[in-house]
């Protein structure tokens, strides 16, 4: 028989769920892998990184989908690349994209605000599109800082929550998506995304409760870039 001891411990808490709406799994992981196919914003970003960061880098990309981003960065053969995603269909598809690309990628399946990785492991951290569907938002910015190495910066990169309907339907109609994907698309920003992004103000009240002392937030028309430096 099971010892008194065993037998009258409290079970443990359930976890929340770590992000926010409904999982990016199954075919809507591959749906969302077809709009992204074409995402004309990677090249700027894979120049971006390159111009920041000396070869030898380690690299983590946060909730990187279908790895797109991570297998450009991977295709310089300059940097160390590891992705971590929530998804165990994005990261299914990222191996196998990986693969077929001929390139080097970890891609693990976790949770942004309880990282699987030790204390200052990564050089540089981003996290494109991602970060307004974290259920935890101050926890992952903990945890930004808690695998940043010293010296090292994090990027996040996500809608605005202030964005005009106009300048939504702009960017929309830019993605060279087809009709039916562009309505999809311009009916998750309505329903779902903008209701969960942020707002610059918002970002510096979450980073203020985490050891980052310093804050960079840059707009765009729809968006901002969130620099931060441990």
């Amino acid at each position: 028989m099971p010892s008194q001891d065993l037998q009258t411990q409290p079970s443990a808490p359930k976890a929340a769920k770590p992000y926010k709406g409904m999982a990016m799994e199954g075919i809507i992981a591959r749906w969302y892998t077809t709009i992204r196919k074409n995402d004309a914003e990677i090249e700027p970003v894979v120049r971006q990184v390159s111009d920041l960061l000396p070869a030898g880098s380690r690299i983590l990309e946060v909730a990187p989908g279908p790895g797109y981003l991570a297998i450009e960065l991977a295709r310089l053969g300059r940097y160390q690349v590891v992705g971590l995603d929530i998804s165990a269909s994005f990261v299914q598809i990222a191996r196998a994209k990986a693969k077929q690309a001929g390139v080097a990628v970890e891609f693990h399946q976790g949770d942004a605000a309880h990282m699987p990785f030790g204390a200052d492991s990564f050089d540089f951290i981003i996290c494109r599109a991602a970060f307004k569907n974290f259920s935890e938002p101050v926890q992952a910015i903990q945890e930004l800082h808690r695998v940043l190495k010293l010296g090292g910066s994090a990027l996040i990169s996500d809608l605005r929550g202030d964005a005009s309907p106009d300048d939504i339907r702009s960017a929309v109609g830019n993605m060279g998506l087809s009709a039916v994907n562009r309505l999809l698309t311009q009916a998750a920003f309505k329903r779902f995304l903008l209701k969960n992004a942020y707002t610059g103000t918002q970002i510096r009240q979450m980073v203020a409760q985490t050891p980052f002392a310093h804050c960079d937030i840059r707009e765009n028309s729809i968006g901002m870039e969130v620099w931060l430096e441990k």
